[in-house]
Order: structure tokens, then sequence, then C-alpha cells
């Protein structure tokens, strides 16, 4: 009996025993697994933008399996973490698609600094592009669709897609057989898409839907028709004025989705081509926008970047930018004269339907439509305080008419332009392509080198540059390649430390877009509206009337560019 009772006391002790043997090994596992070190470091590319998504690996000369793998963030750091026992030699292997691979050597100070559980910084890494069979493949790519859509061979949409289609097909199944083939999948092409401007539209054409059935669109053409007399010049340089000053507080996409339906009426009441009132409108809207940090997508990429408020915009370029205005609106007037001489004055017959026509229909829903517009307007100005993207914004509104004036949703929601929506989203991944395959570095990495350390020199190139460039690239995704560009200029040429060369960005990337069809998003939201209502605006005649346009107005403001900061 004593002895079953000895062996019932020990087994609490053995229990105690165990359980204190198991929390010393758990803990000093934890203790362990905290006190691993990390190796930290970032890396650039000859431009000094970071690289996202490089693989980052650690690996050991002795086992070629890597003790720790990660990839880099949009900051372009990494953190990798050391968890297993660390040998004597140690190397950090850093790879990405369209760049020289990198190996970095640790020495033994580094790797004795790992053991004693320190985190090791390594020094900045530059990668370096390399022109592979990708490079060209994209750039090829990139160039055909621009002519199928320059030459109207294909549907501009329709060409965006075909663009895109290749470049997956070689990604994909080319990239299997060769990995110099590879370009992009579809998850990092759908980084180079600006959702911003795809759902900002989007929203937009559902507020403009609900709104054109109150019929203000209407009461405004027949409005504006009798504020002008009749006088063509007059009706062109209201509403060129109405467009630029809406640009200048509201993306100049926005605006188009507004101006350019009333603009259709307006021509039509009065027998003219309504190409000769929309062209110089959203050649309006491009230039007058950069006035100030929300009237252009560039603008604010441009202000996020260099750090520059509503108010250094509004100050350091509105002079320039009315300049601008003055000379194409003179531009305008000559080159539109043909077409705006065939207007007359209705007959009194159509005068009077146009008035019929010009009533508002559903006033209760026009005050709510009134109410959330104001809303909105005050969410794109001031938005920016508490980060409010404009898409954000627009699709509040859209929402918000929705629920409030209970419209026909599927009706609603067929209003929405999908061709162009498309198109947005695949030249967007076309001109990803290139960027991701190098070719807008190289063109960014030529700028600088050929700028040297002038001022003025610099200021020339980058305005002139961007702004010859943004007729045949998309301004959204030039510009956002070729900041690091300018950052570096600006910290580089003696003078530009006043943040001259962001503004000559902002000129020539905004204005720029006036060369040609694919230069601004503007300009294909309001090609593809206008074809929608029967008028097809070609890119060869885009740029046949843009072109011009460019010339005066960017020369104008270079003027004043050099006159304020020189």
């Amino acid at each position: 009996m004593k002895k079953v009772n000895r062996k019932l006391f020990l087994i609490p002790i053995l229990a105690i025993i165990g359980i204190t043997l198991t929390w010393n090994t758990s803990n000093s596992q934890a203790q362990e697994l905290e006190n691993s070190p990390y190796i930290i470091g970032i890396i650039f590319d000859e431009q000094g933008q970071q690289i996202v998504d490089a693989e980052v690996s650690l690996i050991s000369n002795v086992d070629s399996e890597p003790l720790s793998k990660t990839n880099t963030q949009p900051d372009g750091r990494y953190n990798l973490e050391v968890t297993d026992r660390i040998p004597d030699f140690l190397s950090i292997h850093i790879e990405r698609p369209h760049f020289e691979k990198v190996t970095l050597e640790l020495n033994q100070a580094q790797i004795q600094s790992l053991r004693s559980g320190e985190t090791l910084s390594i020094e900045d890494t530059v990668l370096l592009r390399r022109i592979n069979p990708a490079f060209w493949i994209a750039s090829v790519i990139f160039v055909i669709v621009l002519v199928l859509i320059a030459t109207g061979k294909l549907h501009n949409t329709l060409a965006a897609m075909l663009g895109m289609s290749l470049l997956f097909i070689i990604s994909y199944i080319g990239g299997y057989i060769n990995e110099d083939l590879f370009i992009f999948d579809f998850e990092g092409s759908l980084n180079y898409v600006d959702w911003n401007v795809i759902f900002l539209i989007m929203g937009m054409m559902i507020v403009i839907a609900i709104v054109e059935k109150t019929g203000i669109f209407q009461w405004l053409a027949f409005f504006a028709y009798r504020i002008s007399g009749g006088r063509m010049w007059l009706l062109l340089t209201i509403l060129m004025l109405i467009t630029g000053v809406a640009s200048a507080f509201l993306d100049n996409v926005t605006t188009m989705l507004l101006m350019t339906p009333i603009s259709v009426q307006i021509a039509l009441a009065l027998g003219i081509n309504p190409l000769a009132l929309l062209m110089p409108e959203v050649m309006a809207s491009n230039v007058i926008g950069v006035s100030t940090l929300v009237g252009t997508p560039t603008n604010i990429l441009i202000g996020s970047y260099g750090d520059i408020s509503f108010n250094d915009f509004l100050t350091n370029l509105t002079p320039g930018v009315i300049l601008a205005f003055i000379g194409l609106l003179l531009y305008c007037g000559l080159i539109f004269r043909k077409d705006l001489a065939k207007a007359h004055a209705p007959s009194p017959l159509l005068l009077e339907k146009l008035a019929e026509h010009g009533e508002i229909t559903q006033p209760v829903h026009l005050k709510k439509a009134g109410w959330v517009g104001l809303g909105m307007v005050i969410l794109f100005v001031f938005g920016e305080k508490i980060h409010l993207l404009p898409a954000v914004t627009a699709l509040i509104g859209a929402t918000a008419l929705l629920v409030w004036i209970k419209p026909n949703i599927e009706e609603m929601i067929e209003e929405v332009d999908w061709t162009t929506l498309v198109f947005f989203i695949s030249l967007f991944i076309v001109v990803g392509a290139i960027q991701e395959a190098g070719l807008i570095s190289f063109i960014a990495t030529g700028i600088s080198q050929m700028v040297g350390s002038s001022l003025i020199l610099s200021m020339l190139a980058v305005i002139w540059l961007s702004a010859i460039l943004s007729t045949i690239i998309a301004n959204i995704p030039f510009t956002a390649a070729m900041l690091p560009v300018i950052g570096f200029l600006t910290a580089t040429v003696p003078g530009a430390n006043t943040k001259v060369l962001f503004y000559c960005l902002s000129v020539g990337s905004a204005m720029g877009g006036n060369g040609s069809l694919i230069g601004a998003s503007a300009n294909m939201v309001t090609a593809g509206i206008a074809e929608a209502a029967g008028f097809r605006i070609s890119y060869g005649y885009f740029l046949k009337k843009g072109f011009p346009a460019l010339l005066i107005t960017v020369s104008l403001a270079t003027i004043w560019l050099l006159i304020r900061f020189h």
C-alpha cells in the first residue's frame, strides 16, 4: 500500500518537472525566434525609382537552397528574416525580370553581426536594365497599336485589346519557352491600370445619365445660344472658358464628360459639326487645367511627388496658362472658322421646338442632383486634404443619386460607355508593357544625360520632350516615369530647387496632351462620347488640329516659365 502511495506521490512531481522543461524549451525557442536577425535594404533602378517585386534570396555557398526569401515592397524595401543556423558563407541574390541579376557577398563581419542577433542593413542596391527580346516585343506591339489607332484600320478599343492580348500570349506561352520573352503576368499588368481614372469615368457617366434625364443639358444648349445671340465667336469663347475654368477645379476628364453632351446639343441646333466645338473645348480643358493641383491627373501625380500645393500651382502657372489660352482661343477661331461660318439661326419653328425641348422636365430630380453635385465639387476640391481620390467622390455621388432619385438601375448602368472603359484599361496595359520592359526608363535616362547642369536647357528639354512624347505616350504613365528624373535634376541642376522643372513637366505633359488623340485621358473620353453621338474623332483628325495648338500653347507657357524662374 505504501509503495502505491509513493508512486502516486511521484506522479505530480514528474508532471511539474515535465511542464517546467516544456515551458523552458518553448520559451527558449520563442526567444530565439524573437531574436532572429534581419537583413534589410532598398533596391532602386538607374533613375532612383524604387523597384517593386524584386525577388531577394539569402543563399549559402554550401547549400544552394535559399535560407530565406522575400520580395521588395512598393517602396523598394526588403526584409529578410534569418531563422536557420547561420553558416560561414552567405550571399544575397537579387533578381527581377528585365533587370540584370545581382549577387552581394556578405563579409565575415556582417555574418558575425547576424550571429549576434543584430539587424544587418545593406547599402542601397541599384539594378541595371537589360535589353532582351521582351523589350523589343513590347516596343513593337506598342508601335503597332499606335499605327492601328492612327490609321483607323481598327477601332481604338479593338486595337488596344489586340495589343494587350498579344502581350499576354507572348508572356505566358513565349515566357514558358524562354524567360527572356516574358513581359509581365496578368496580376502584374493590372498594376499599370489607373483605376482611379476608370472608376472616375464610370461614376461620372452614371451621374451624367441621371442628370441628363432632367433636361438640364437641353436647357443649357438653348440658354447658351440665347446668350451668344448667334455670334459664333462669342459662343466658342464662352464654351472654351466654361470648360477651361471647370477643368481647373474638376478633373478634366470629368469636365469633358459634362460638357460634351451640352456641346453636341448646341452644335446640332445650329446645324454645324459638333467637332468644331468639342475640339476647342477639350484643348482648353488640357490647357487651363494645368493651373491647379486637381486640374489634371498629371498634376495630381506631380504635386504628390514634388510636394507642391494647390496654391503653388495656382501662383506659378496661372499667368502662363492665361497667356496660352489666349493663343489657343485665337488659333481655334481661325482653324474652325469655316465650320463655324456654316451656322445658321434656327427657324422660328425649330427655335420653338428647341425652347420646348430646353425646358427642365424633372425639376425635383434636378434639385437633388444639384445638391449632390455641389457636394461632389466640394469633395473634388478639398478631398485632397483627407486623401480622397476623385474616383471615390464620383462613386459616392453616383450612388447617392441612385439611392435618392431611384431611377431604373439597369437603364443607368447601360448608360455607361463600357467601350471607352475597356479602351482605357487595354491602353494602360499596353503602355505598362513598355514601362515594364524599360523603354520609358531608357527615354528618361537619355533626357537626364542630355540636359547636363544648365537650368535653361533643362527647362526647355523637360517642357518640349514631355510635350512631344506625350503625343505618342499617354501622359499619365509618362509623367509617372519622368518624376524620378525630375527629382534628380531638381537636386543637381543649379537653380532648380524652386521646383521649376516640376512645373515644366506639368506644362509639357498636360498641354502636350493636345497633340494627339491618346495624349490625354480627356481626349479619349470626348472621342468616345462623340462617336456614340455619331461624330467620330479619328487619330489623324485630332493630330491635324491639335498639334499646331500644342506648339502655340507650349511656346507661350514656356515664355512665362523662363520669365518667372530665370
